[in-house]
């Protein structure tokens, strides 16, 4: 674990630089790829990988992986500020500031994470008890991120998007 303040601040920012820049090029791979562009596409994700490789690589010299269940609490406290004091404030300024993409995104985010919440304490209890979790399919609402599982709704009760916006994730 890195220890000098000077090595960690470059870390850290180094970390949330390669973050950005994996998930800037995923989305803009599926961009590429809604317009036919699939060799580009591809290169953009492969690069994705590259930069998630080295975020990777930063989080783990930060000494920021843990036990199973203090990655569990990790998750469900940053969902925790993100419901609590983050997404609030970011509505708030958004609606006061007269944004309505921006208001929508954050309240699409602020519902989402209040699920995501939950799910890290119920999984973070199951872990405690040395257990993993049930084994259960995913729906993630493509509109907003809501997430339940088993089934998508027909209707995702936060943005109104049919049942066919949902993408599933289940165990390989």
């Amino acid at each position: 674990m890195v220890k000098r303040d000077m090595t960690r601040q470059f870390l850290e920012e180094a970390y949330c630089g390669e973050s950005k820049a994996h998930m800037k090029y995923l989305i803009f791979a599926d961009e590429a790829e809604k317009k036919g562009l699939d060799n580009l596409a591809n290169m953009w994700r492969a690069i994705a990988h590259a930069e998630y490789v080295h975020a990777k690589n930063h989080f783990k010299a930060l000494g920021y992986v843990g036990s199973t269940e203090e990655n569990l609490e990790s998750s469900r406290e940053g969902e925790d500020f993100e419901i609590k004091e983050m997404y609030p404030v970011y509505n708030n300024s958004a609606d006061f500031q007269e944004e309505p993409e921006a208001v929508r995104s954050t309240h699409f985010a602020l519902e989402a994470e209040k699920i995501h919440e939950g799910m890290y304490a119920e999984a973070k209890q199951k872990a405690t008890e040395g257990k993993d979790i049930e084994g259960k399919t995913y729906f993630i609402c493509e509109v907003c991120g809501y997430t339940t599982w088993d089934a998508a709704p027909e209707k995702c009760p936060v943005c109104g998007a049919k049942k066919e916006m949902f993408t599933s994730f289940s165990n390989k």
